[in-house]
């Protein structure tokens, strides 16, 4: 049963005021043509958000180590593979906003609810041990990144990184912080691989055809790993809790997904593919691959020299940090929903289980031997073994009439939610049959 009056009394972030203040002008008056412009851009900007935080989760170092991969290996062969991932994940993070405004319970408590407490507490495991996954790769990769900058020692910076997010997150107002601060590190990465692409100045007309599916032979476990990274269900399960923090209201559901769903799932695909653009012109031109992640911090080295290491490094610093902060605080947030202590991240509970997050990503990285960029890869690989149980749940949840009222899933928004599920389905039986094998 819904309760959509109730949501739409609740009060909103301060900022998605700015939306419905510019949408009601006083009775009687016009305003000029560039202030209702401007008021509009101001409604935009104050609704970005979960969505950008949910790119920035999926865009993470185990992401950047694939595409690179792909790019060095397979040229530009796997760009549509980023291209269908990222419309399947705007599906899936759809249906998780939608849900979220649909009722004043969470995600977890709504599975709980309808679908038993062992589907829900699964899920809530489920999501965490994703996320304990992909902390392995941001603390690796947010050191390396930090040494391409500034220097130093990877394991020390991996150190500081770990301890500065711990930190951050018992700060007062934490999603606050949390948010801008991802906001602005995305700004960051796309100034970052932009200029990364533009420096390698590649043939974009060959480009372009990487966005026709084609299978190369040996992509195997690179090609699930580029579906794990880049069709994150974990991470679409994650919206509705940050969109819920965010206090958006039902009635700001269209200008929410104008302004953060759409632009924030589609800004980390086109970034990724960038990277592969970038990997696929410098590395092939010299005939090098990235076989460990200290390769990485070369990619365009041969063409542009130091300078090359730095703009790559600042994109990558970026990406490794904001997905480090994403995932311990999605993580946290629920598990701790999961066991029944709370989901704000206001509550001290929730504040302590990022922190284990954190310390489980430093603890395997100053631990772990072998080569961590394989490390990267087979983690993000596994998480689609996860991914179908999530997926299942999402689509079985939005299109419940009783539970969603007018905000259940239409006819092709489910098409496009079994036809993520095909996919996970699918790469999940590629990554069995390839460790079997």
């Amino acid at each position: 049963m819904t309760n959509m009056t109730a949501r739409s009394k609740k009060s909103a972030h301060p900022a998605t005021s700015v939306v419905a203040d510019s949408e009601t002008p006083a009775l009687g008056t016009e305003s000029p043509a560039r202030p209702n412009r401007r008021s509009r851009l101001l409604g935009a900007l104050a609704l970005m958000g979960p969505g950008f935080i949910v790119g920035a989760w999926q865009f993470g170092p185990g992401n950047l180590t694939s595409a690179v991969q792909a790019g060095s290996l397979h040229g530009y062969d796997l760009i549509w593979v980023i291209a269908v991932s990222t419309i399947l994940m705007l599906g899936f993070t759809d249906m998780s906003v939608r849900i979220a405004l649909a009722s004043d319970r969470s995600l977890i408590q709504m599975i709980k609810l309808h679908l038993g407490k062992v589907t829900g507490v699964a899920a809530g495991i489920g999501v965490f041990l994703i996320t304990l996954m992909f902390s392995v790769g941001n603390a690796v990769g947010s050191g390396l990144g930090m040494s391409m900058v500034f220097g130093g020692s990877p394991t020390l910076w991996t150190l500081a990184c770990t301890v500065l997010v711990g930190v951050v997150a018992w700060a007062p107002n934490y999603y606050k912080v949390f948010e801008r601060g991802l906001l602005a590190i995305i700004a960051l990465m796309a100034v970052g691989f932009l200029a990364s692409a533009l420096l390698t100045q590649p043939n974009w007309v060959e480009v372009s055809d990487g966005f026709i599916p084609s299978l190369p032979p040996g992509a195997g476990m690179l090609l699930v790993a580029l579906v794990g990274t880049n069709f994150s269900i974990n991470a679409a399960f994650y919206t509705g809790y940050a969109s819920r923090e965010r206090g958006l209201r039902p009635e700001q559901y269209k200008a929410t997904t104008l302004a953060d769903t759409i632009p924030g799932i589609v800004a980390p695909g086109i970034m990724t593919i960038l990277v592969i653009v970038v990997a696929a012109t410098a590395l092939q031109a010299t005939g090098g691959t990235a076989a460990t992640l200290g390769d990485l911090s070369t990619v365009l080295e041969p063409l542009a020299g130091p300078i090359g290491t730095i703009v790559f490094g600042l994109g990558f610093t970026g990406a490794a940090f904001s997905s480090m902060i994403a995932n311990a605080t999605a993580g946290g947030t629920l598990i701790s929903d999961t066991l029944g202590w709370g989901n704000k991240l206001d509550r001290h509970r929730v504040k302590a289980m990022i922190c284990v997050v954190l310390a489980f990503g430093l603890a395997v990285t100053l631990l772990a031997q072998g080569s961590p960029i394989q490390l990267i890869i087979t983690a993000q690989a596994l998480t689609v073994i996860v991914a179908p149980l999530l997926g299942i749940l999402l689509l079985i949840m939005a299109t419940r009439r009783d539970v969603m009222g007018r905000y259940a899933n239409r006819w092709w928004q489910t098409a496009l939610g079994l036809l993520g599920l095909a996919a996970i389905l699918a790469t999940c039986y590629r990554l069995l049959t390839t460790l079997i094998g």
